[in-house]
């Protein structure tokens, strides 16, 4: 059910009932892109029936989900059209439009061609877990995630605040702690995939893939400035995931003892309920852990503050970022080229 998650806080909320709550999701449903429509979105039925609520209740856990659709003309026969015409006018007229003229020349071809692109259309499941009061995004990107809180902030109003999950640790730190001491936190292990880069204009970059963690190599790039911006790591034996500097839960897998569970609660009508319970069961047990293992939650106004900054300092002389300031990037670091 979820791939990828980023995680957010409720600040403040005060829950509209499930009736309201549909109603409102009603008005904003799902509608498929024009003709000269670039992009359309809105919600649609979680459990896939047509007809079907739109917001689900699954043992206290709300489920919605997002539909994207966007359609873009391929840039090589826009700059072909768009070259065509600038060489007829310029053999009509002697001079070849440029600037403005141009350019309004350009949004009249995708205009023109739109209607024959072909849409490309994406789901986000969000899930909403009142008892813990978080909102968790489907999405790996901080930019794509921006996008949907802004449309949750509007639809389900009670003067709700959400606020990315921060810790007083930075992942950055944290991870380069695990790797230099090739010692993973209480519950988890380090897996074979890493990312390591430097922080400064060359962005030297290094990959593990499929390879053991456990050498000195890694270290030494640490020691050098290199600081890790993705690790894989398994929690408690039950659920394989990738850690991103940004605090990005990406490439998430339930392992077979999760698994079991799920084949044991069978097919049918109960599958999607299934599927909620076992994947919101397993991630309402990582997070918190996984923010345990960064310090702790980071309330707003508070400055982070760790020991592990200072061992990071002292392997590789740099001040390591702390997760006041960097627990995820800002919203323009990211790529924003799909809306959802």
């Amino acid at each position: 059910m979820f791939k990828n998650v980023i995680v957010y806080r409720i600040d403040q909320w005060e829950q509209p009932p499930m009736a309201e709550l549909e109603t409102r999701l009603d008005a904003a449903r799902f509608v498929e892109c024009g003709a000269s429509q670039q992009e359309s979105f809105g919600w649609v039925e979680p459990r896939g029936e047509k007809h079907g609520p739109l917001v689900e209740n699954v043992g206290g856990q709300w489920i919605l989900k997002l539909c994207a659709e966007t359609k873009a003309v391929p840039g090589g026969a826009v700059k072909t059209q768009l070259e065509a015409r600038l060489d007829r006018i310029e053999q009509e007229t002697g001079r070849r439009p440029r600037g403005k003229q141009a350019k309004e020349m350009k949004e009249e071809i995708v205009h023109e061609l739109l209607p024959r692109a072909f849409p490309k259309r994406g789901n986000t499941p969000i899930w909403i877990d009142l008892k813990s009061q978080l909102v968790v995004i489907g999405a790996g990107s901080a930019k794509k995630a921006d996008k949907i809180v802004t449309l949750l902030t509007e639809l389900l109003s009670g003067g709700i605040r959400l606020e990315l999950v921060q810790t007083q640790q930075s992942a950055a730190t944290a991870m380069a702690e695990w790797l230099s001491t090739k010692e993973a936190p209480a519950g988890f292990s380090i897996d074979r995939e890493c990312e390591l880069k430097q922080p400064d204009s060359e962005k030297a970059l290094v990959r593990y893939a499929r390879h053991t963690l456990d050498i000195d190599e890694v270290g030494e790039h640490i020691k050098q400035g290199k600081m890790p911006t993705q690790l894989a790591l398994t929690w408690d034996n039950r659920v394989s995931f990738v850690l991103t500097e940004q605090f990005a839960i990406k490439k998430i897998k339930l392992l077979d003892v999760v698994l079991e569970g799920k084949e044991a609660a069978g097919k049918g009508d109960n599958n999607f309920d299934a599927d909620v319970a076992i994947a919101t069961g397993e991630l309402a047990q990582l997070i918190p852990g996984l923010v345990d293992a960064l310090g702790g939650p980071l309330k707003l106004g508070e400055a982070g503050t760790s020991t592990t900054d200072k061992v990071i300092a002292a392997l590789t002389g740099q001040t390591a970022t702390m997760g006041a300031s960097s627990p995820y990037a800002p919203a323009n670091a990211e790529d924003a080229s799909a809306p959802f």
